[in-house]
């Protein structure tokens, strides 16, 4: 017998594993370079209502009693004692919990009926107001966090433990790019002028988790580097640095054949990437062609770049060049102090803005694929914190009922849903878990959250985690 024959047919188990490995390499080079010839994303599951997500992040936590979930008996009940039997059992902050008495505090400013359907809408934001027909207000969000660091964690991960991947790493996992010279995930940051520093924002909010690192979002900076070493060093041609990257890539190549590692795939990817976006950043992000009626409708922070005002305009650029989700996150909605001082401030700097990005949005014909929502990741107490009446006093951290708003990719305009107690403290009617929400939001686009599953230490791990979760379908067209 040929004594090499009888070798390769008596192969060990780790030589096959090794041979199989370069063969998965090379497979997924194939796939990155060419992925015209191997479709990856394993969605879209069924015909979308939406393209693309742009999620306006209000970090911190909006007051929802001072802002949408107005109830005029509020009123009534100002300076009286917030009733056990309505605050129970439930979990309040270590900020609160050893206060002797829980003043309810009624809205503290106007409130005001808008649009066709007559949505109570905070004097706080007026602009918002003049968009209530196109807005759908959840009244009725729940989560079980009440301190920062998992709460975010929980609505942008659907775990409030880290290391899961992102509801935009999700998105670009299961759909894939539209603008392969741009991220299908892009993350911009700004601060606001209520509590200041705001709470601090982590990478790993956009992280991709167990998803290849590929999917994790892209943070642009402001100003006239919003990627760092994004440009070529001085001396260096277009020319000369693409020989780089192909050597680059092919040493990468034989990396990942040697070891069949997916994170060394995700190097080259990120290297050519960066490559095609030496182009497509710097005119993305150049506003010279915006005329002046843009900035006049985002309002005059829009020219400064890093401001919540021009990170709304530079998504809706983002979006129109295939950009498959957006996130701003802005600081400052975190009032437990100076209420009276900071929400107005904090309010100012985005209510303009979010407002004329649902419009600019609308008549470019671009708003009925483009899903646009506005919240935090809980609400505040209808009691003080702090004295009655202090000019120091606020409101604490309350997950048990808090509002957002959602606007076009086949969201129900003009309408609310939900119905919370008195007190805005306890959901009386169609809770919707931020599990529920995140459903609703892959939905939109096209994802059965419950098929969009990634085996990872020998669990099926989805955004919406083991605990069951339902899509919103009352608030769909």
């Amino acid at each position: 017998m040929n004594p090499l024959l009888a070798y390769e047919r008596t192969i060990t188990r780790r030589t096959f594993l090794g041979q199989s490995a370069r063969g998965i390499g090379r497979m997924s080079l194939a796939a990155l370079l060419f992925p015209d010839l191997i479709k990856r994303p394993p969605g879209p599951h069924f015909a979308p209502k939406a393209r693309r997500i742009i999620y306006l992040f209000q970090s911190g936590g909006p007051s929802h009693v001072d802002l949408f979930d107005y109830k005029p008996q509020q009123l009534d009940l100002h300076a009286t004692e917030l009733p056990n039997s309505v605050r129970g059992d439930q979990r309040v902050t270590g900020m609160t919990v050893n206060q002797a008495s829980f003043p309810v505090v009624a809205p503290n400013w106007p409130m005001r009926r808008c649009g066709k359907h007559g949505t109570w809408i905070s004097d706080l934001l007026p602009h918002t107001q003049t968009i209530a027909d196109d807005i759908c207000i959840v009244k009725s969000m729940v989560t079980e966090a009440i301190n920062h660091d998992p709460a975010i964690t929980f609505i942008n991960t659907g775990s409030q433990q880290i290391g899961h991947a992102s509801l935009g790493a999700w998105l670009s996992y299961g759909l894939g790019s539209e603008n392969e010279n741009l991220p299908s995930y892009v993350v911009l940051l700004s601060q606001g002028s209520g509590k200041n520093p705001g709470q601090p924002i982590f990478a790993r909010l956009w992280g991709s988790g167990y998803l290849p690192s590929r999917h994790q979002g892209v943070l642009l900076r402001p100003g006239v580097n919003p990627v760092l070493y994004l440009k070529d060093p001085p001396g260096i041609t277009r020319g000369q640095r693409r020989r780089m990257l192909d050597d680059l890539a092919a040493m990468n190549q034989k990396k990942a054949e040697d070891v069949g590692s997916p994170e060394t795939l995700a190097r080259i990817s990120a290297y050519e990437m960066a490559y095609r976006m030496q182009t497509a950043v710097p005119e993305l992000t150049d506003f010279s062609d915006e005329p002046e009626e843009v900035f006049d409708l985002y309002g005059p922070q829009s020219r400064r770049a890093g401001s919540y005002a021009a990170n709304c305009l530079l998504a809706r650029r983002m979006i129109e060049r295939g950009v498959r989700f957006v996130q701003l996150f802005h600081r400052g909605w975190d009032q437990h102090i100076a209420l009276q001082k900071q929400l107005p401030a904090q309010c100012l700097d985005v209510d303009q803005a979010s407002a004329a990005l649902v419009k600019d949005l609308k008549r470019r014909g671009l708003l009925d694929e483009t899903l646009v929502v506005w919240g935090g990741e809980f609400g505040r107490t209808i009691y003080s914190q702090g004295a009655l009446g202090h000019p120091s006093s606020g409101r604490d951290h309350h997950g048990r009922c808090f509002s957002l708003w959602m606007a076009g990719g086949g969201i129900r305009p003009g309408f609310e849903y939900g119905v919370t107690d008195d007190y805005s403290y306890n959901v009386l009617e169609n809770p919707v878990h931020i599990r529920d929400l995140n459903a609703t939001l892959l939905h939109q686009l096209g994802i059965d959250h419950n098929r969009l599953t990634v085996k990872f230490r020998g669990l099926d791990h989805k955004l919406t985690g083991v605990e069951e979760a339902h899509v919103v379908r009352d608030i769909l067209l």
